[in-house]
């Protein structure tokens, strides 16, 4: 720790549909905190119902950061993402104020906690360009594909048309014999911040029976349009639209499944990627988990939080 004083940080995680925000409000009002959202896909305007992002009404007054920060056609990337929430963090604590992380994308959050540097690899000139060289002549998919054998997990964050990315991840795993998330995971994992890492789970079939709810209240609340919406505007070949809720859609408006085929799998792929990111946590992070499946935990858990970073809650 030393003997600078470390700025604290509560940090909500779990699957989707597990009751995040809910418990980020209560959060915020008790311990007069502000929330920082901690979802890829949530920085990008237009894409509100799939991305389940938080409403107005939801917020209850408290300010929100990473929302509506992206069009839809521009990439981001995680370093971008470690960049703009630690000065957040800063911002937020230098105003007497409790920051709080909202959300699943693992990596990313975990890039923010952790003393992670995203460009510390060497470069190989002469590799680039034959990479390069190879995406004009084969087209992006071949590089892409080659990343597929490679470095699977690296694949399945970066966009397929994302050369620069693409490139600099076989790089990577080019010059040091470690892919990307290797030479992340290897790099000391020392904690920036005074944290509470609350994580939220539940019995398996009430999630993905809540999930499977979501998604039917998405299409209710007009996801069908709001997709239609990106379609139309030509936005085919973005970081944005791989997200669950959108590529399945797209498949249909394509002509390539069914709309019924296309609900069906984004109701798979959501619960899917729910199972992905709990062992995810459960594997790389230092998490207090708090089981959800009979209702509410907030006084179990607001005392978790008290008792690890010394504070006090209001009377809410």
């Amino acid at each position: 720790m030393g003997g600078i004083q470390q700025e604290k940080v509560v940090v909500i995680i779990g699957p989707t549909a597990v009751g995040k925000t809910k418990l980020s409000i209560d959060m915020a009002k008790a311990f007069d905190g502000e929330i920082i959202s901690g979802d890829s896909m949530q920085v990008y305007r237009e894409m509100d119902i799939g991305t389940a992002k938080v409403t107005k009404e939801e917020m209850e007054g408290i300010p929100h950061y990473m929302i509506d920060i992206r069009d839809p056609d521009e990439p981001f990337s995680a370093a971008e993402f470690q960049q703009l929430v630690r000065m957040h963090i800063h911002d937020i604590s230098k105003r007497g104020k409790l920051p709080i992380i909202v959300g699943g994308t693992g990596l990313y959050i975990q890039s923010v906690l952790y003393d992670y540097q995203f460009s510390e690899s060497p470069g190989d000139e002469a590799y680039r360009e034959s990479l390069e060289r190879l995406a004009e002549t084969d087209g992006v998919g071949a590089v892409y594909d080659m990343l597929k054998h490679a470095d699977s997990q690296s694949a399945e964050r970066i966009h397929p048309n994302n050369v620069r990315r693409v490139i600099r991840a076989l790089e990577i795993l080019h010059t040091t014999g470690k892919t990307m998330s290797e030479t992340l995971e290897g790099q000391q994992q020392i904690l920036l911040y005074d944290t509470a890492i609350v994580g939220l789970t539940m019995a398996r079939d009430k999630l993905y029976s809540r999930i499977n709810q979501r998604v039917d209240l998405m299409m209710e609340q007009g996801l069908l349009e709001e997709v239609k919406s990106l379609y139309d505007q030509g936005l085919h070949h973005c970081q944005s639209i791989q997200a669950i809720g959108y590529k399945e859609l797209y498949a249909y408006f394509e002509g390539i499944t069914t709309l019924e085929e296309a609900v069906e799998a984004l109701k798979t792929n959501s619960r899917r990627y729910a199972k992905r990111q709990l062992t995810w946590f459960r594997n790389k992070m230092d998490v207090t988990w708090f089981d959800m499946t009979e209702g509410e935990k907030k006084e179990e858990i607001f005392s978790y939080v008290e008792g690890n970073l010394r504070l006090k809650a209001n009377n809410t």
